[in-house]
């Protein structure tokens, strides 16, 4: 019996077409090549706009300004005084009803500076027993809390602040 030497390479392969041999050290997908279609982002590729546009970095952040603190500093000591005032006003003159207790913060009798005070309080000296809308002179005022308090002691006009009354007041 002989023996054969077994046949070389792939014994099925000698019924196929061979494929064309490429040279060495070349990509088969390379750029030029008939049948690939280049595509962007590949060498050689003319850059036309990426998908995406870069997205820019944050702008540092500004420190407050001396100037700017200064002018936050006036604002804020405006609104304070702005309040204080309002909640000083209050306890005017203007803000008394029938039945309320007034002091007299001043001896000028121009100006005796009338605020409400609680009934209780060591401070209060007078008894509103009423408060009448209008402008007065001294002559019709004494002649309204007549008509609208008959024991009335004194009385009270204000006028030019918005709001022009008359109180007729006497002694807690």
């Amino acid at each position: 019996m002989t023996t054969q030497p077994p046949p070389q390479g792939n014994p099925f392969a000698q019924n196929q077409p061979q494929a064309p041999q490429q040279p060495q050290g070349q990509n088969p997908y390379a750029q030029g090549q008939p049948g690939f279609p280049q595509q962007a982002g590949q060498p050689g590729f003319p850059q036309q706009g990426a998908p995406y546009a870069p997205v820019p970095p944050q702008p540092a952040r500004r420190k407050l300004s001396f100037k700017t603190i200064k002018n936050i500093v006036i604002a804020v000591v405006v609104v304070g005084v702005a309040v204080g005032g309002y909640i000083a006003s209050r306890d005017d003159a203007d803000t008394a009803a029938v039945g309320d207790c007034m002091h007299r913060g001043s001896t000028n009798d121009s100006d005796p500076d009338l605020e409400v005070v609680d009934c209780g309080d060591s401070k209060a000296q007078y008894v509103v027993l009423a408060k009448i809308e209008g402008s007065f002179s001294a002559l019709t005022a004494e002649s309204k809390c007549k008509e609208a308090a008959k024991d009335f002691q004194y009385s009270y006009t204000e006028s030019g602040s918005g709001s022009d009354f008359l109180l007729c007041l006497k002694d807690k």
